[in-house]
């Protein structure tokens, strides 16, 4: 079976994860999919496999005989997606010869443009799936699943030479909770990557430091009339927090390895007021002076307008899996190769963001990120080519080969 064709069996389950839940997965919608997965696994002829209460879903591939003492490579996907544009039915579209330019998706009124996403002009003459415009594709990451069963498919058809492959898919990757319940000694990997990224070829091991930094302003709330040199606005202090934080530091101002400080939700009222922001830099010597920032700011503030004004709560959510990575650069040096091997140029760039293989790394499984082929996710304009899925299936294969 193609790649694509699992995808387009996949997608259609709506597996949509909820970070107002307390439960573990945050929705049993997961469990459909990973029913399906955990069938799929023992026909491929996958063993141990196993699909814990929390919907981990874990297999193993032994070592050809001979090749036992190679590492163990894993390879990991997310079975849930994100909640938006989820709320129903969805309705992937294939377009076969695809002629590179604008595509109506569906009766949605939304158009797949090159102009917002230059890229289409190249995929010209592919299989492009996308969503009819309504709801999310999903090929986030369940091209991920996708591409590595058909590795497990191929690696036994064509009798390639491997040691022992581990195979797991997880809940709640969208929610930031993937990782949390993964059992490394089960899943059984020297090493693994996580194939969670973009575009075919893509290779990511550094991603952001990262943390939530929320102030609580308690003003002093006095009639209007009589509140000369004695009432203390939350919200314009909330607006002076915000002004002191370096303007062109934003999300929409940063590329690459620039980190910024994104305001989330800001909520408040003369008497008290809130904002949440998350922080974020590749650097940890930046990203530590980011938060000194912070401290900088609420100490000030409350040396202008009375102690106790301004509250500063950081909590560090997680950190650069570069740390790790960087003592097992054959995990990149491999991936650059296998890419090559198989024509595809390798394209190594920072995650503007955090993944599994982030948790996973500090907690001794070195694991890198792997593209998927995929495109615009978290949105009705996620699209994705059947010839990038077949792109990544040939560069997991040449990885199996060289760690074998």
């Amino acid at each position: 079976m193609k790649a694509y064709e699992r995808l387009l069996k996949y997608v259609v389950i709506r597996t949509p994860s909820n970070e107002d839940s307390s439960t573990v997965p945050s929705s049993q919608c997961q469990f459909d999919l990973a029913r399906i997965l955990e069938t799929e696994m023992k026909e491929l002829g996958l063993k141990d496999v196993h699909l814990d209460s929390h919907c981990y879903l874990y297999g193993t591939l032994p070592a050809t005989e001979g090749y036992e003492d190679k590492p163990a490579i894993g390879f990991i996907a997310h079975m849930d997606t994100v909640s938006d544009f989820c709320s129903h039915d969805i309705t992937p579209i294939v377009t076969e010869n695809y002629n590179g330019e604008a595509l109506e998706l569906g009766q949605s009124g939304r158009i797949l443009d090159p102009a917002v996403f230059p890229h289409l002009a190249g995929m010209k003459g592919r299989t492009l799936i996308t969503t009819d415009g309504t709801t999310i594709l999903g090929a986030d990451d369940k091209a991920g699943a996708a591409e590595i069963l058909t590795l497990i498919e191929r690696v036994q058809a064509e009798q390639i030479p491997h040691g022992k492959l581990c195979v797991a898919f997880t809940p709640d990757e969208e929610i930031g909770s993937g990782a949390e319940h993964l059992d490394i000694e089960k899943l059984g990997a020297d090493y693994a990557y996580t194939v969670d990224g973009g575009t075919e070829g893509e290779i990511q091991y550094e991603n952001f430091n990262a943390c939530k930094a929320c102030f609580d302003i308690k003003g002093f709330s006095v009639h209007p009339g009589s509140s000369k040199d004695t009432m203390i606005n939350a919200s314009l202090v909330a607006m002076e927090i915000n002004q002191l934080l370096p303007g062109c530091e934003t999300p929409r101002g940063t590329e690459g390895y620039e980190g910024f400080y994104h305001l989330m939700s800001m909520s408040g009222d003369c008497a008290a007021a809130n904002l949440c922001y998350i922080v974020r830099d590749h650097d940890r010597n930046l990203f530590e002076a980011r938060k000194q920032t912070l401290r900088l700011i609420e100490k000030n503030l409350n040396e202008k307008w009375g102690e106790g004004t301004v509250t500063l709560t950081i909590t560090d959510q997680y950190q650069n899996m570069a740390e790790i990575i960087d003592g097992c650069m054959h995990l990149i040096d491999n991936a650059k190769a296998a890419c090559e091997a198989v024509g595809i140029p390798p394209l190594v760039i920072p995650i503007r963001g955090g993944t599994d293989g982030c948790q996973l790394s500090f907690r001794g499984l070195p694991c890198p990120n792997l593209g998927t082929g995929g495109y615009a996710f978290h949105g009705p304009y996620e699209h994705i080519t059947a010839e990038a899925m077949e792109q990544c299936v040939d560069m997991m294969t040449e990885l199996v080969k060289r760690y074998a």
